[in-house]
């Protein structure tokens, strides 16, 4: 990877407190792993922000050298990877993303 999208990532993780990597948008998912892993987040409540890895091969191939994580979507919480959608949902579904993203249980 460059360093170029290194540093276009690392931007995009360390200035957002919620992004997802994901193949589509979150109005228009592109694929069911995404498809779920927007669900999980928009169940937290709180504000994120996308990326869609179909709109930018560098990028696409990027995230998964900048994690060490070979699919996609990948969720990053305060800039640490969580990881892809069946992580994301074990968490949601434990509480343990609840609690990274200080979101009630409740909501």
């Amino acid at each position: 990877m460059s360093d170029d999208v290194r540093q276009r990532i690392d931007e995009l993780v360390k200035t957002n407190r919620v992004v997802l990597f994901m193949k589509g948008t979150a109005d228009f998912p592109q694929c069911g792993f995404s498809m779920r892993a927007v669900q999980i987040v928009k169940a937290l409540g709180v504000p994120f922000t996308t990326v869609n890895v179909l709109e930018d091969w560098d990028i696409r191939e990027g995230i998964k050298a900048y994690s060490d994580w070979p699919t996609i979507p990948q969720l990053y919480i305060d800039g640490d990877f969580v990881g892809g959608s069946d992580i994301a949902m074990q968490m949601y579904e434990s509480g343990d993303l609840h609690k990274l993203v200080g979101a009630s249980l409740e909501g």
